[in-house]
């Protein structure tokens, strides 16, 4: 079984984030968000990817799969059954769901994380994003936490690791 990993940037930095990234073994992330702005230094768009590439990682943006205003603002007030409603029409939208398959398509070349804000992934519509990526491809879930990346260097035998999808060949 392979894996497809999530992370949420909310409570660290851009060092600790890459840090956590590469000692999963991360070689895409996958930005879900439908805004790639922060006010949090490195985690916009442009500046991200550049980190990134620095470290050997690729970024990827779905703007398709983030979540719209109204969720995220339930979200934020907390209404999660709202949120989850709200995410559940948008991902079934036409334009969602042809970025699904690309990043479905995606998952499958490379260890790949799934990126938003929020760092508990229960309440993250990455984790929603996720379980469609994980069921189309039969791939198992890690939720990455990029506060203490020292957590997965000290466990980094006991981390679930990418196998990529063998190709089935015609005879």
């Amino acid at each position: 079984m392979s894996i497809v990993f999530t992370v949420g940037y909310e409570g660290t930095d851009i060092d600790r984030f890459v840090r956590t990234l590469k000692a999963a073994g991360v070689q895409q992330l996958a930005d879900v968000r439908a805004v790639a702005v922060s006010r949090k230094p490195g985690f916009s768009k442009n500046k991200l990817a550049a980190k990134l590439a620095e470290e050997g990682i690729e970024y990827l943006h779905f703007v398709a799969l983030g979540d719209p205003k109204p969720g995220r603002d339930a979200a934020r007030a907390g209404d999660f059954d709202g949120f989850r409603e709200i995410y559940g029409a948008h991902i079934l939208t036409t334009e969602a769901q042809d970025a699904l398959r690309s990043l479905t398509e995606a998952v499958q070349g490379a260890p790949t994380c799934l990126m938003c804000f929020e760092r508990d992934p229960a309440t993250c519509h990455r984790t929603i994003v996720a379980r469609e990526v994980s069921e189309a491809l039969d791939f198992d879930i890690f939720n990455l936490f990029a506060d203490d990346p020292e957590r997965y260097v000290r466990h980094a035998a006991k981390l679930p690791r990418f196998h990529p999808c063998e190709s089935v060949t015609a005879a």
